[in-house]
């Protein structure tokens, strides 16, 4: 059994969201760098190299990268001979996020209720927890703050079990052409498929996490992928949606199996700053 700290977990959860909102990953700015070298519109190319030199900018003066800092998502993995102690691993997780997001002046965006008392919280808590019992020694703790404009153009749909691959490419698709640039583009799409309602819209939301534009491991749905990718960027969209050949930077698919009698998709749309970062203790 290994032992470890409220206290350690609240400091690495800080310093998570610092870092996820400061310092975008070199996979994400190779793939800019990539889809610079291909855009047909001039307004396009100015706009990815904007992109870029606001990454340099916000890492370099340790200020976030875009305004709107998120609902703060995390996705941890617990190991079962892990032992928390002293007091709630809960607990010291919004801990931590109150402390990143005040001291490193992110933009609080949490509201207590939905529809009655739209009240800031002012701490950016409550922080929405996945998390997931696996073997071993080692929490692993990811961090992805996730705006509302690219989180509003997300949609869960339950199609029929014999809707088959069309149907999702058309989904994937419509819902693409139907978010327009509201998403701030190039977007990277996740795309949840399988398991039941919920849990096909948290698979959408996890496969944003693969580095970004790395081909599926199945090397069916790495097809599909790279075809809806084609076809996401022949719709003209473009950077910031002004038009252009680079709406997407990546079609991520995660696949789990179903009921017989269903076939759940979700799409998790991210905005071009795919931010998450993760630490392992």
């Amino acid at each position: 059994m290994r032992e470890i700290k409220t206290s350690d977990i609240t400091q690495a959860v800080k310093n998570l969201c610092l870092e996820a909102n400061y310092c975008m990953g070199n996979d994400l700015k190779e793939r800019i760098r990539y889809f610079s070298e291909t855009e047909r519109s001039e307004t396009g190319k100015e706009i990815l190299s904007v992109i870029l030199e606001n990454y340099d900018l916000a890492e370099k003066e340790r200020m976030a990268v875009c305004q709107d800092t998120g609902v703060a998502v995390f996705f941890v993995r617990i190991g079962q001979d892990v032992h928390i102690t002293g007091g709630s691993f809960y607990n010291a997780i919004n801990e931590g996020v109150r402390l990143g997001y005040e001291d490193g002046c992110l933009r609080k965006s949490i509201i207590k209720d939905p529809v009655f008392k739209r009240l800031n919280t002012k701490d950016n808590t409550p922080a929405i927890i996945h998390t997931r019992i696996v073997s071993g020694k080692e929490l692993e703790i990811t961090m992805m703050p996730k705006g509302s404009g690219a989180e509003n153009m997300s949609e869960v749909r339950m199609l029929r079990a014999n809707d088959g691959l069309k149907e999702i490419k058309n989904f994937v698709i419509e819902k693409v052409k139907d978010a327009g640039g509201k998403p701030c583009p190039p977007i990277i799409v996740g795309v949840g498929v399988g398991g039941n309602f919920e849990r096909c819209a948290i698979l959408s939301k996890i496969a944003l996490l693969r580095e970004t534009g790395k081909p599926n491991g199945d090397p069916n749905w790495a097809m599909v992928e790279k075809e809806l990718l084609e076809e996401i960027n022949r719709l003209g969209i473009g950077p910031q949606g002004l038009g252009g050949t680079t709406t997407a930077l990546g079609v991520h698919i995660l696949v789990e199996p179903c009921h017989i009698a269903c076939l759940p998709v979700a799409i998790n749309i991210q905005c071009h700053a795919n931010r998450h970062k993760t630490i392992k203790m």
